[in-house]
């Protein structure tokens, strides 16, 4: 059997006069990008300049909704209703949407955001909620939820393709979950050692928690995080070290 997985990163995540991440650089070395929709990050300027690099870097766009929060950059939980979260997601979903409409490609996937991210991988609430909005608003789209979460669950009682996320430089929990930002060890510093993270997780489908135990996962895609200053080259690097192996690095729906 074939390996194959998608790279993915968040991009689009300037607004105004702030400038966050090089995403000129980091397209070309990934497959999927989840661009921020304008509640976390992004303005509609950036969102078409980003929607139009994707298309001449041939990268597959995904829509990045988020908590309404600038501030804390989505990363903080709001406390709010299914209704809020279901039309707040479909909104944020339109807008992106057009814009790819105005270069002539499709939405191809759903990926949240920080908060709304974590809180759906485990609130089945929020989780059906995303899923519906995704459902309603861009049918035809991959949704990306946290491997084995119950954003997966909601995904595909919702009948939406899902597909299966994993962190390079985020440490995991026993329960499968991430570890909070807040905590030290949150995020994985050094390259070699997200890459080793990354192989472990593709070939032995396992993913080795904070505690040392092991945990059984699902890399259907992997996430790089683009705000780092190394973002690009160690996307490179670790594309490399997948097709090294015999890994076919593809977005979903891309042919083999």
């Amino acid at each position: 059997m074939i390996m194959r997985v998608d790279l993915n990163c968040d991009a689009g995540e300037s607004f105004g006069a702030y400038v966050l991440g090089d995403d000129e650089l980091l397209l070309p070395e990934v497959t999927s990008v989840n661009i921020a929709c304008g509640f976390h990050a992004g303005d509609h300027n950036v969102m078409a300049d980003t929607v139009k690099l994707a298309r001449d870097t041939n990268t597959a766009v995904g829509a990045h909704p988020g908590f309404q929060d600038l501030a804390g950059f989505g990363r903080r939980l709001i406390d709010t209703s299914e209704k809020d979260i279901y039309n707040s997601v479909v909104y944020q979903l339109g807008a992106l949407e057009a814009f790819c409409k105005t270069q002539g490609i499709q939405l191809q996937h759903v990926k949240p955001h920080g908060a709304l991210y974590n809180y759906a991988a485990v609130n089945a609430g929020t989780a059906r909620a995303v899923a519906a909005a995704v459902q309603a608003a861009v049918p035809g789209s991959f949704l990306y939820a946290l491997s084995g979460s119950a954003l997966v669950t909601a995904g595909k009682k919702a009948g939406l393709n899902v597909v299966q996320e994993v962190f390079a430089d985020r440490t995991y929990q026993p329960d499968g979950t991430l570890t909070s930002r807040k905590e030290a060890n949150a995020v994985i510093v050094e390259k070699e050692q997200a890459a080793a993270q990354v192989m472990e997780m593709i070939q032995e489908r396992t993913v080795t928690c904070v505690d040392g135990s092991k945990k059984d996962i699902q890399a259907d895609s992997i996430c790089i995080h683009g705000d780092g200053k190394q973002a690009a080259a160690f996307a490179k690097r670790l594309r490399e070290l997948l097709e090294a192996e015999g890994v076919q690095v593809k977005a979903p729906g891309a042919p083999v």
